[in-house]
C-alpha cells in the first residue's frame, strides 16, 4: 500500500451534470430515447417528430449545432445556449441533436455520463435483430445485415424524392471504403483534446509500428504498482481497440485515468491545451519505459520509443556583437513551437495553393514561420550574456537551427498569447498555409551557419548531408473557436485521402477543407516513411484474418461472401 499515491484524489465530473441528476434522476435521458434515431454504422442523432428542419427558439436559425434542452425541450443553437440556462433556471443541460450527445449549457462544453450512454446504445440496440446464429457472425457481416433490414423497410415508406436522396447517400457510403484504425473516440466530458492527439499518434507510422508489432505488450507488462498505471500498457489497449476492425466509437476511459496519474496537475475534467497533453504523454512513456534500454546505450540518445520517434536536437548559436565569438548549445526537443510570420506572404513561398481564405483574414506560411524560429535575432539589454572572450556582459545574437531531425516532426502553432504585463490571454486566428510535402533543408543547423558566413564554409561541424529532409504531412489537428471555449478536430491523411476525426464522427473530406482549417500542431514524417506506410497498411501485423479495409455502414460487401 506504500506505493499507492495518496494525494491523488479521481476528478469530479461537472457539477452542472450532478446537479440535475440529483433532482431529475435519469427520467430527462429516457423521455429523450424516444427521440433517438440510430443508424446501422452506430451514429444516433435527435430527431424530433412533425418539426421539419430543427430551428433555433431564439433566432430560428438552422445550421451549425442545435442543442435540445433536457427541462423543456427548447431547441437552442451554440450561441444562445448560456442565454437560454441563464434565463431558465436550472436547465443547464441539452443533447447535442446531430450527435446524440450530452452538453453543459453553462459549461459550454461536452459531458460524458455512463447513464446517458447505456440510454443511447439500448435505443440503438432495440433496432437490431439478436439471434443465436448472429454469434458466429463478424461485426462487418452484421453491420451490412443492419443496412439491409434498414434499406429494405425505408424503401417502402419513402417517396420518389426521398428514394433518390437515399441513392444518392447509398453512393457515397459506397466511397467511404475507410483504412484499418480509422475509429472515432468518445468525449468524455471536455476531452477533444485528447481524442484529437490521440488519432494522430495512432497513425504515426513509426509510432503505430511499434505498438502494432508487440514493441509494448501490455498483456506481458510486469511493471505495474499499485494505483500509478503505466501509460504505454494503456495506449497498447488503445491501439489494440482501434485496430481491431471495430467502427463503433471507442471510449478511453482507461487511458484518460491512467494520463490523469501520470499528470495530476492537469487531472480534471476542464478543457486543456491539447499541445501540453502531447508532451505530458511522452512525457510519461518516457518515464515508464525500459530503463534498461538507456542504460545500454552508455549514456547515449534515450531509445525510448517515443524519442526515437519524436526526439530531435535544436542547436543554439549565440554570438557576441563585440568580438564576434560564438557560444553553441544542444537541446533536445519533441516539438518545434514556431510563432505566426506577420510578413506579408508571397505567391511563390505557398505549396499546393488550391484554395483561399477570406480576403479579409489575415495569412501567414509555415515556410515563413520557419525562417521566423530560424533567423537571428537581437537579444535586449536586459539579456546581456557573459562573453568568455571579452570577460564581460555584451550585447549578443541568438540564432536557432535544427541539428538533427526526428522521424516524426512536430510543428506547433502558437496560437494563444498571454501577456503578464496585461495580465490577459487571446487566441490568433491568423489564418496559415502550409504545404502537404515539406523540405526542411533550408532549416539545418548546415545551411543556416553556411548561409551565416555568405556560403563561404565548405564544410561544418557535423554536416547533415546524410540527413533525410523531405517530409510529408499525415496529420493535422486544428482548434476552433475561442480561448474560453474552443474545440479540437484532427484531419488525417491515409493514402492521400484526408478523414476528419471530430470525437466518435470520422467522415472523408477534400483537402480544401483541411487547407481552410486553424491548424494548431502538425505533424510530418519522414517521405519515405509515409510511402512505406501507405504500402504496409495492408499488411499490418495483426490477426492474419483481418483486412486492410472494412466495411462501413455495408460498403465492401465483397469481403464477406
Amino acid at each position: 500500500m506504500s506505493s499507492r499515491n495518496p494525494s491523488y484524489t479521481n476528478p469530479k465530473p461537472c457539477k452542472h451534470l450532478e446537479d440535475y441528476k440529483l433532482r431529475h434522476g435519469l427520467s430527462g435521458y429516457k423521455s429523450i430515447q424516444k427521440h433517438l434515431k440510430a443508424t446501422p454504422h452506430g451514429r444516433t442523432s435527435v430527431e424530433m417528430l412533425n418539426t421539419g428542419v430543427p430551428r433555433c427558439n431564439s433566432c430560428n436559425g438552422f445550421q451549425g449545432r442545435l442543442y435540445l434542452c433536457l427541462i423543456c425541450n427548447s431547441i437552442s443553437c451554440l450561441d444562445h445556449t448560456l442565454l437560454h440556462t441563464q434565463s431558465e433556471d436550472g436547465h443547464d443541460l441539452a443533447v447535442d441533436i446531430e450527435r446524440a450527445e450530452l452538453y453543459c449549457c453553462v459549461c459550454c462544453d461536452q459531458v460524458y455520463d455512463p447513464d446517458f450512454d447505456k440510454v443511447v446504445m439500448s435505443k440503438h440496440n432495440m433496432g437490431v435483430p439478436r439471434d443465436d446464429k448472429h454469434g458466429d457472425e463478424s461485426i462487418g457481416e452484421r453491420l451490412v445485415k443492419r443496412r439491409r433490414l434498414g434499406l429494405d423497410v425505408a424503401e417502402e415508406l419513402v417517396d420518389l424524392k426521398k428514394s433518390k436522396q437515399l441513392v444518392s447517400m447509398r453512393d457515397r457510403r459506397d466511397k467511404s471504403c475507410y483504412p484499418l484504425g480509422l475509429r472515432g473516440l468518445n468525449n468524455l466530458g471536455s476531452t477533444c483534446f485528447m481524442n484529437s492527439v490521440l488519432q494522430a499518434l495512432l497513425h504515426a507510422p513509426p509510432f503505430r509500428n511499434y505498438f502494432l508489432s508487440e514493441g509494448h505488450n501490455h498483456e506481458a507488462c510486469r511493471r505495474r504498482s499499485g494505483d500509478r498505471l503505466c501509460l504505454s500498457c494503456d495506449i497498447d489497449v488503445v491501439f489494440s481497440a482501434v485496430f481491431s476492425g471495430d467502427r463503433a466509437p471507442y471510449s478511453p476511459a482507461h487511458f484518460l485515468y491512467s494520463w490523469w496519474q501520470h499528470s495530476a496537475n492537469l487531472a480534471s475534467y476542464e478543457q486543456q491545451d491539447a499541445h501540453e497533453f502531447f508532451i505530458s504523454v511522452l512525457d510519461g512513456i518516457h518515464e515508464k519505459e525500459d530503463k534498461s534500454r538507456n542504460r545500454n546505450r552508455d549514456g547515449g540518445d534515450c531509445q525510448c520509443i517515443a524519442h526515437r520517434v519524436f526526439s530531435g536536437l535544436l542547436r543554439s548559436d549565440v554570438t557576441c556583437m563585440t568580438c564576434g565569438s560564438t557560444s553553441t548549445t544542444y537541446d533536445p526537443c519533441v516539438d518545434i513551437s514556431v510563432d505566426l510570420d506577420t510578413s506579408n506572404f508571397s505567391p511563390t513561398d505557398i505549396v499546393n495553393k488550391r484554395s483561399k481564405p477570406n480576403e479579409n483574414s489575415s495569412i501567414s506560411t509555415l515556410l515563413g514561420c520557419l525562417d521566423l524560429f530560424t533567423r537571428q535575432e537581437k537579444l535586449g539589454s536586459e539579456q546581456k550574456l557573459f562573453c568568455e572572450t571579452c570577460q564581460e556582459m555584451r550585447d549578443s545574437v541568438k540564432q536557432m537551427s535544427i541539428r538533427r531531425l526526428p522521424l516524426v516532426l512536430c510543428l506547433h502553432i502558437k496560437r494563444f498569447e498571454h501577456s503578464p504585463v496585461r495580465k490577459m490571454s487571446r487566441k490568433i486566428d491568423r489564418y496559415l498555409q502550409f504545404p502537404f510535402s515539406l523540405d526542411m533543408t533550408p532549416y539545418l543547423s548546415s545551411s543556416i551557419v553556411r548561409n551565416r558566413f555568405g556560403n563561404r564554409i565548405f564544410s561544418v561541424e557535423g554536416d547533415e548531408s546524410d540527413i533525410i529532409t523531405d517530409f510529408e504531412i499525415f496529420a493535422v489537428v486544428t482548434h476552433s473557436g475561442t480561448l474560453e471555449s474552443g474545440h479540437y478536430v484532427t484531419y488525417l491523411r491515409l493514402r492521400n485521402r484526408w478523414y476528419k476525426c471530430d470525437d466518435a464522427w470520422i467522415t472523408e473530406v477534400d483537402e480544401e477543407i483541411v487547407r481552410a482549417s486553424q491548424c494548431y500542431m502538425m505533424f510530418y514524417v519522414q517521405k519515405m516513411l509515409y510511402q512505406k506506410a501507405d504500402e504496409d497498411l495492408s499488411s499490418l501485423p495483426l490477426s492474419p484474418r483481418r483486412h486492410a479495409y472494412l466495411p462501413i455502414g455495408g460498403c465492401c460487401e465483397r469481403l464477406f461472401k
